[in-house]
């Protein structure tokens, strides 16, 4: 879990790096360079070869036999290959995704890892037999091949048995992808509006009466950077925050726009992502399960913090968007949400010409001898 957190880590600053001039520039040459040494090297010792061949048939001596050559070299490539892979799943399976923090996270990781344990087993098997049979059966002058043109059981067997395992894996895929996606109660316990632009998320929470106001993207300008519809009157308590907080075991309702490009809310702690449109509101509802002091004690990192990235590539400072996700208890939700400051500013109510209340009068003027003292 801690190499996974390391990992996320590690995406960032590569991020960061990739938004510096000529780093890309400078690794994409390394490679390339490295690529054309190889290749090289391999026309080199092929020419040697092929010199060295040429000389023994002058000389009436037997030359190099290319097909037990071409054998051997499968073999090699079936021994580098498996210590390649070997390597692949000690170092870089080292860095997946840290333990599922959602309740429909543990089952889109089951859904992986049947699918990781299925496909490993078959690329082991068709890959040893693929090489082992190019050396076992290279041409020799010793022996005539034999040649099957059709067999009707062995097109049965490598037809069905396939058939089986991706029609078992897709149902499975389909029905938690149906319960991921398709909630019969679509408006969960908490309702939350995350909105993108370059290069930064916006959060609005739902006020003491519960339900988030309209939009309406034509009204976004000045101070009502979200394009909140005044004329809805649950729109006056709706809450903005700068952090994330999500309460542990509630079902959380993630509602999400897009102002300007495609972007994309990411929590890969919790197993979410979903695109931000512009003009397409989507939603993604899920249950966090482990708060964030408790991922701390099992990451043993007194630092750590769940994230909120965007994984679309949105412009050249989409590395800037992230926000702090915090998962906490039912009783420090509400006692953080009652501290929230409301979208409906004086500033903003000035502009609109709302005429206030009598508790925002008094909430006004307490702001503003806050601010004056």
């Amino acid at each position: 879990m801690l190499l996974g957190t390391n990992l996320l880590m590690a995406q960032d600053a590569a991020t960061a790096d990739a938004a510096k001039p000529g780093v890309n520039w400078l690794n994409i040459g390394y490679y390339v360079l490295l690529f054309l040494l190889v290749a090289v090297s391999v026309a080199i010792v092929g020419k040697i070869l092929k010199v060295y061949d040429l000389s023994q048939q002058i000389q009436g001596k037997k030359g190099i036999n290319w097909n037990t050559v071409m054998g051997v070299t499968c073999i090699v490539f079936l021994v580098a290959g498996g210590i390649a892979a070997g390597w692949d799943f000690t170092v870089q399976g080292a860095m997946s995704l840290p333990e599922a923090a959602s309740k429909h996270g543990v089952k889109i990781d089951d859904m992986f890892w049947t699918t990781t344990v299925i496909t490993f087993i078959v690329f082991v098997i068709t890959q040893i037999l693929l090489f082992t049979f190019l050396f076992k059966y290279r041409h020799s002058d010793k022996r005539r091949a034999y040649f099957l043109p059709h067999n009707n059981t062995i097109e049965k067997v490598w037809t069905i048995i396939p058939a089986i395992v991706l029609t078992v894996l897709v149902i499975f895929g389909f029905f938690t992808w149906q319960e991921v996606e398709n909630s019969a109660n679509a408006k969960g316990d908490i309702n939350i509006d995350i909105t993108g632009h370059q290069f930064a998320w916006e959060l609005r929470y739902a006020g003491p009466d519960g339900i988030l106001g309209k939009k309406d993207f034509r009204l976004i300008g000045g101070n009502n950077k979200l394009g909140i519809d005044y004329k809805d009157k649950n729109s006056f308590d709706d809450l903005q925050a700068d952090t994330l907080v999500l309460p542990v075991n509630k079902s959380i309702r993630i509602n999400i726009f897009a102002q300007d490009v495609i972007h994309s809310v990411y929590l890969p702690h919790f197993r979410v992502q979903q695109n931000a449109v512009p003009g397409l509101p989507t939603y993604f509802k899920f249950t966090p399960t482990i708060t964030t002091d408790e991922m701390r004690r099992k990451v043993d990192d007194p630092k750590f913090e769940y994230l909120l990235y965007c994984n679309k590539i949105c412009g050249a400072s989409h590395y800037n968007m992230q926000k702090v996700v915090r998962v906490v208890t039912e009783g420090e939700y509400s006692q953080w949400l009652a501290k929230q400051k409301p979208y409906l500013t004086y500033q903003l109510r000035q502009e609109l010409k709302l005429a206030a209340t009598e508790d925002q009068k008094k909430n006004s003027t307490q702001n503003r001898l806050a601010l004056n003292n």
